[in-house]
């Protein structure tokens, strides 16, 4: 990287209108980038939006062959198809990529992170990479769960995923609320964003009119858990499920262990990974994952029926935890 990146106080986030955008742009405004340049960039749908940052007005601008120059971190918070655009030019810039949209989870030069992930593969950070992505919150469950038990024999790991609307961003939200709204008042649902009913409804796929596509979705998030396990754990079967909820991932899961292990050493693994694991009467949900920042975990349950199986139930919010494992991340390149 050019002398001139690595001095760089300036920050570009790449779907800054996004939600992902919006609560990343909030962290950064608390950590030790509270002062550094923070610039707004997104599709040209979103450019000329008003807003803030550092407590200034802001507007987000379009991306233009300048936009990166002289930036030391650019975070991308939007679509896939967005990344996929202008992921190349911000490369050419020599900031380093922090990518929360999914994209890089497939290719070979970049590396995953999050908390932990080192530690739990036995490795260590190697240097300082340029090329970085997050993983979604529910792609960094399905690691640490399959990771944490690989000590206790597992030998497969099935999960189903809850997704909400807030998944498709603000208009996902929008559209929730809409039906809701139109369902409750006995009018016909408008469908413009998914083409389905997703209120009081669960879907394992959209209308085929939808602006969101569930089957991409499923495909990046399986993209991600590959990426992050690179062949060291048991790569867990996953189902992704639409739910009629506004915000928070929520994932049933199913592991096979050695069938001699008991509770407490499922327990004791699962907290080592680094999940929050609640005890009855508390059970994680939406609303008890809400802005937390680690994973939340359930008591752990064996299956009558079948020794060495074991359910497990989880919750994590989907905006803040990817948001703030990216603050992180840039806080540990910058040391």
């Amino acid at each position: 990287m050019p002398s001139f990146e690595r001095d760089s106080r300036r920050i570009v986030i790449a779907g800054a209108s996004s939600l992902l955008g919006a609560e990343l742009k909030s962290l950064l405004e608390e950590s030790r980038f509270a002062e550094w340049d923070l610039r707004l960039v997104d599709e040209e749908i979103a450019a000329g939006t008003l807003t803030e940052a550092g407590g200034e007005p802001a507007v987000i601008q379009p991306v233009e062959e300048s936009s990166f120059d002289r930036a030391r971190y650019v975070f991308f918070t939007s679509s896939f198809e967005f990344t996929l655009a202008n992921l190349e030019l911000a490369h050419r810039s020599g900031a380093v990529t922090i990518d929360l949209s999914g994209h890089s989870a497939a290719g070979a030069n970049s590396l995953a992170w999050f908390p932990g992930l080192e530690k739990l593969r036995g490795e260590v950070l190697p240097g300082k990479p340029t090329r970085t992505f997050i993983p979604s919150a529910v792609a960094e469950a399905m690691v640490r769960l399959s990771l944490s038990l690989q000590d206790l024999g597992l030998s497969r790991l099935t999960s189903i995923v809850f997704q909400p609307v807030s998944a498709a961003g603000k208009r996902g939200i929008e559209e929730l609320e809409t039906q809701t709204g139109q369902l409750l008042s006995f009018q016909s649902a408008g469908k413009q964003v998914f083409d389905a009913q997703v209120a009081f409804n669960t879907l394992d796929r959209f209308g085929p009119a939808s602006r969101i596509d569930l089957r991409q979705a499923l495909a990046i998030l399986r993209t991600e858990v590959r990426s992050c396990l690179r062949g060291t754990a048991v790569v867990p079967a996953i189902q992704l499920v639409h739910v009629p909820v506004f915000y928070g991932v929520t994932f049933s899961a199913c592991g096979e262990l050695d069938p001699s292990v008991d509770t407490a050493r499922v327990v004791s693994a699962c907290k080592a990974a680094g999940f929050s694991v609640l005890q009855p009467p508390e059970t994680p949900s939406n609303v008890t994952g809400a802005e937390a920042v680690a994973i939340q975990l359930g008591a752990a349950q064996g299956e009558p029926a079948k020794p060495g199986t074991w359910w497990f139930w989880g919750a994590a919010d989907n905006v803040r935890l990817p948001a703030a494992n990216a603050v992180k991340l840039a806080e540990k390149l910058a040391e």
